[in-house]
């Protein structure tokens, strides 16, 4: 992954964390590279990009200016470098579902013990959001459903720092989903599970149990990652047989 990939990561946490607005002026450049902690180079090279997109906008003299919010960026054009990743290493996309345990673990935890009634009425639709574009066969809706149900306990958490953990990992998580719901719910028997799984989360959360929350929100990921792991091990020995009967 590119350097200015990187700072492009962090200038979105940096307007999020600011709560920067259309047209809003971004700090000047000697100030964000103390900031970001990065070369004026691959500063320029960042907001270069941005820009092109129409992200940014640089107005001679009067510096740089936000032109979209940062929510509103799309997957291509923030986190497709890291997409890419998840999509062919195998090793990275484990990782991003370990970081996931101990996240959202952690939102789990203090949902549990912070959510309000709206806030279980948010999970609770998100929830059911899952199965209903599951079942018209709307892959797309239902990862989308999925990270929404993550992302909506972590906000029942009511601690900015991990729900703007979370939201600035959306369109990540919401690929590592997708990936997941490839394998893992291409048979009836896992959606079963998974939805059950789903279930003992929102349950746990809904009863004030901050450790069963933690424990099911954590298991649930654990099962998606030995089931990946095991599909994955089953397509390479497929592959193996493959070539040797090509001998």
């Amino acid at each position: 992954m590119k350097v200015s990939d990187k700072v492009v990561q962090s200038l979105r946490i940096l307007i999020e964390h600011n709560n920067m607005q259309v047209g809003d002026r971004l700090p000047a450049e000697r100030k964000l590279c103390e900031q970001l902690s990065v070369s004026r180079s691959s500063l320029r090279e960042a907001i270069q990009q941005l820009t092109s997109m129409g992200i940014l906008q640089s107005r001679g003299g009067a510096g740089t200016f936000l032109q979209q919010l940062s929510s509103n960026w799309s997957q291509h054009q923030i986190v497709q470098p890291l997409s890419h990743l998840i999509d062919q290493d195998p090793a990275y996309r484990f990782d991003v579902q370990e970081a996931r345990i101990v996240l959202e673990g952690g939102t789990a935890w203090y949902a549990a013990q912070r959510a309000t009634p709206e806030d279980l009425l948010n999970i609770r639709r998100c929830y059911e959001q899952i199965s209903h574009s599951q079942g018209l066969g709307n892959d797309d809706q239902a990862a989308q459903a999925d990270a929404k149900f993550h992302l909506a306990i972590a906000e029942a958490s009511h601690n900015l720092v991990l729900i703007q953990m979370m939201r600035s990992l959306f369109d990540l998580l919401q690929f590592n989903v997708v990936l997941g719901r490839r394998k893992v719910y291409s048979e009836p028997r896992r959606f079963d599970q998974l939805h059950l799984q789903h279930h003992q989360v929102m349950a746990a959360i809904k009863r004030r149990d901050p450790e069963a929350a933690r424990k099911a929100v954590c298991g649930h990921i654990e099962f998606v990652i030995q089931q990946v792991r095991s599909l994955d091990e089953e397509d390479a020995r497929r592959q193996r047989a493959s070539r040797l009967n090509r001998i």
